[in-house]
Formats: C-alpha cells, sequence, structure tokens
C-alpha cells in the first residue's frame, strides 16, 4: 500500500504528536507546575492516550526539557518578528507589548519560564535548573543587544533592569491576581524607553 493524499506519512504524524506533546507539556506545567503534574494530565492536554507519551519521552524530566525547549522557540518566534522592526527602541517596545498582551494568562500563573525556573531551582542533580536559566538568559541578551544598538551606556546592566522588571511586574501579578499591574509597568517600561532616548538625544 501506498500513502494516500488523506493519509498523512507515519513520521509525519509522529512529529506531529510529539510536538502536540511538547506544547501540552509546556501549557501544563505552566498551569499546575512540575510536581503537580502528571503523565495522564499532559497526554489528556495533547489529546493523545497516555500510553503514548512514553514513546516519545521516556521520563517526566525530559517532558519538562521539552517544556522548555517549547519557550525557548517562542522566545526565538517572538524576538525573530521583533527583529523585523527597524529601530531598536520599538523592538523593545514590542516585547513589552508581548508582555502586556499576556497580562491575563499571567496574573493567573506567572511567567512561564519564571515561576518554571523557581520550582525547578529546588530539584536538585538533573540540571533542569540550569536550563531553564539558558532561556532567560538568551532572553536578557536579545534585550542588550537592542539597548547597545540605542548607544546607552551598560546595556548589559539595563537588560537585567528591564527583564528584572517583568519578572518583577508578573510576580505581583499572579500574586494579587490584578492583571491591570502588567499595563501600569508596561506603560512604565515604555516612558523609561523613551526617557532614555531623549537622554541619548539631549
Amino acid at each position: 500500500m501506498t500513502d494516500s493524499v488523506d493519509s498523512p506519512h507515519p513520521r509525519a504524524k509522529s512529529a506531529g504528536k510529539r510536538q502536540r506533546l511538547t506544547a501540552a507539556t509546556a501549557q501544563v506545567l505552566h498551569e499546575q507546575g512540575v510536581e503537580r503534574t502528571t503523565i495522564a494530565d499532559i497526554a489528556r492536554a495533547a489529546d493523545v492516550p497516555a500510553g503514548n507519551v512514553y514513546y516519545y519521552f521516556k521520563t517526566k524530566d525530559e517532558l519538562v526539557e521539552a517544556a522548555l525547549a517549547e519557550h525557548t522557540g517562542h522566545l526565538e518566534e517572538l524576538t525573530g518578528l521583533l527583529d523585523r522592526l527597524p529601530d531598536p527602541r520599538e523592538r523593545l517596545k514590542g516585547l513589552i507589548d508581548a508582555w502586556v498582551g499576556q497580562r491575563e494568562t499571567t496574573a493567573r500563573y506567572g511567567c512561564p519560564t519564571g515561576t518554571l525556573a523557581v520550582e525547578l531551582d529546588k530539584r536538585t542533580g538533573n540540571g533542569l535548573d540550569l536550563a531553564a536559566g539558558q532561556v532567560i538568559r538568551l532572553l536578557l541578551d536579545w534585550v542588550g543587544q537592542q539597548y547597545r544598538q540605542l548607544g546607552a551606556a551598560d546595556p548589559e546592566g539595563l537588560a537585567l533592569t528591564f527583564v528584572g522588571a517583568y519578572q518583577g511586574m508578573s510576580l505581583l501579578s499572579n500574586a494579587l491576581r490584578d492583571p491591570e499591574i502588567m499595563t501600569r509597568e508596561g506603560a512604565r517600561l515604555v516612558r523609561e524607553l523613551d526617557s532614555l532616548d531623549r537622554d541619548r538625544n539631549g
């Protein structure tokens, strides 16, 4: 028998199921945390039989690694889109807009990568805490590059402040269940960017 137009190649179907599991893992871990999440939860979210999960991921740690890869992919996709903007200040504002656009989810569950990094830090011996830190490092490096292109002094320090502000407003928004904290703090970050630009040109 040959593959018909209506029957995807088995390898393509396998890749699609793995991607569904990866995306579902990232979502469920964000909503429930690592310790509370079961293989059955992930299988249910991905709409696959629970037994199939072990075909792709042998352990829970492998699923966490897949979730971190998913977060990395989302970050690279977002920054790739923002890199199309000609002005680094507008790229940073676009990043703020993306953060604020997720305010309802953030108020309920916190920052996907930040909350995962904190939880993984409590688990020792598997190196996943360092892997989570690498995702945040990618963000810091990209933000620092934007400040560098703006000609700002101490771009690395400004990047730490910028990303730290995001983590802080995510934490407070989640703790207080108030999405508008993201809106207000996002607007403040935009004002600071505009002020930096005026200082540079003044």
